[in-house]
């Protein structure tokens, strides 16, 4: 059995933080005679909670102790919680991208508990709120640039997972990345000042969506450079397909449902089956296994909580969409105080939304020109009738009908003026239905042609003075 590292989440100040998951590993991997010695196991311990400590830093520490490493071959395996799964990416991509200062050490499998791939919405609400948040921190304040990295729509995040969209397979080169997440949060860790700890779609700290790296890069813009229109078109990157499971029951953290403290069965059973992909073809057998069980979780999503005396509390844990749009133009200049609006239907209508497909919206406090959409996917594509698990006749919730196609339009504070911007639309033939997928991420540019007037240079051959402080626009040049 190779190496295998354990890499821990953000601001955690002890390794007790792993649970019982390294030990029940070993014995149930001793179980189905899969060998893993205590030897080959190793636990980390990075300081995450000073606010000196950047993202980078924890890159550059990581590659430092990996070479202290007495590794049993010549790659090891990585198993990751939280905010560990993008420490250990940017550290691939450092690798990647800097091979003369980073260690050729060659990583086979990343195995990501709950990974913050693309942040989490709690991280917006500061230091002071979030050292209260004992089931996520355990009593410790967070570094700030660490949490800023880990903000929805963070710069630094988004560049990170659009190279990995963007990028060649992993698989090609024989390196296997899993993401294995809780699909509900634990109720009895609900923070009643903040709704995000027990947010569905979430284990109560990461959404599913921004824990899954099936992520989609959506661009709308012009069709043509030479276009001087306004409607935009719709172009899709997909991500290489990546092995992604939803664990029932499970949260964040938690020692009744951590998915690493509480080290269940289901958690321990998929990262061995993870263990065991050799190649290719198996890491695609297992990607398809994968999707056909969370096919079973979403079909039985209904939750009924106890509320004491009173009524169960009903969730209905649809799968959702996370929407990260970012808002430019031309020229890359950020659109600051621009409606960016979802329409339905032919012709397209913001009124005709299914009802309840807003789930939450989050603008970047360093970026405010990206907002993170947080969407009910099953609304928007349209779902059978559900009903109440213990009373089959009993209807939890009516079938709706998705209102396809799905546009969006972007309205510029800016309508006039010698440079400004104009109302743009999507074209009529692009659904962005095509973009946002069941428990996933969608990253959609909207690029906004930015129109010069020919009023911002002129040439004249009148040689007497001339008082030019009020232009006339004039045409647009671009």
């Amino acid at each position: 059995m190779t190496t295998l590292v354990f890499v821990h989440g953000w601001s955690v100040t002890n390794t007790s933080t792993y649970g019982a998951l390294p030990q029940r590993l070993q014995q149930q991997a001793a179980a189905s005679g899969m060998a893993l010695n205590v030897a080959d196991l190793w636990l980390s311990e990075y300081v995450s909670f000073d606010d000196a400590v950047t993202m980078a830093d924890l890159v550059r520490g990581f590659d430092h102790a990996l070479r202290d490493l007495h590794l049993i071959g010549a790659s090891f395996a990585c198993i990751t919680h939280s905010t560990g799964g993008p420490v250990v990416r940017e550290w691939l991509r450092a690798q990647r991208e800097k091979p003369g200062v980073y260690s050729t050490i060659r990583l086979s499998h990343l195995i990501m508990l709950a990974p913050a791939n693309f942040g989490s919405a709690l991280a917006q609400l500061g230091k002071g709120v979030l050292g209260r948040l004992r089931s996520w921190w355990n009593g410790v304040e967070p570094g700030q640039r660490i949490l800023d990295w880990l903000e929805l729509g963070s710069a630094a995040s988004l560049s990170l997972n659009i190279d990995h969209i963007h990028g060649a397979d992993p698989t090609d080169k024989g390196q296997f990345l899993f993401v294995l997440t809780g699909d509900r949060p634990d109720r009895s860790l609900y923070d009643h000042l903040n709704s995000y700890t027990g947010e569905d779609g979430s284990d109560g700290v990461v959404r599913i969506a921004a824990a899954n790296l099936n992520a989609c890069h959506a661009v709308l813009t012009r069709k043509t450079s030479t276009d001087s229109g306004d409607t935009l078109a719709l172009n899709l990157t997909r991500a290489p397909r990546t092995a992604f499971k939803l664990i029932p029951g499970a949260s964040h953290s938690g020692d009744a449902q951590g998915i690493m403290a509480a080290a269940p069965a289901t958690t321990i059973d998929a990262v061995l089956r993870c263990l065991r992909v050799t190649d290719g073809s198996s890491y695609a057998q297992l990607c398809n296994s994968f999707d056909a069980e969370n096919a079973q979780r979403d079909a039985d999503k209904v939750e009924l909580e106890p509320v004491g005396p009173f009524s169960p509390r009903v969730h209905i844990h649809d799968p959702r969409s996370l929407l990260i749009v970012r808002l430019a133009d031309e020229a890359g200049e950020a659109l600051l105080d621009s409606r960016f609006l979802l329409s339905a239907g032919t012709p397209p209508n913001p009124d005709w939304m299914p009802q309840g497909f807003m789930l939450d919206r989050q603008a970047n406090s360093h970026t405010p020109n990206v907002i993170s959409f947080f969407l009910n996917h099953a609304l928007l594509a349209g779902d059978d009738r559900v009903a109440d698990p213990t009373n089959s006749r009993k209807t939890l919730r009516a079938a709706v009908n998705g209102h396809c196609p799905y546009t969006a339009s972007v309205q510029p504070d800016d309508l006039d003026g010698l440079v400004h911007h104009a109302l743009a639309t999507m074209d009529a033939s692009d659904d962005l239905h095509i973009a946002w997928g069941p428990h996933q991420t969608t990253v959609l540019d909207v690029v906004l042609p930015r129109k010069v007037h020919e009023g911002v240079f002129r040439l004249t051959q009148k040689l007497a003075p001339e008082d030019f402080s009020n232009p006339v626009p004039g045409a647009v040049i671009g």
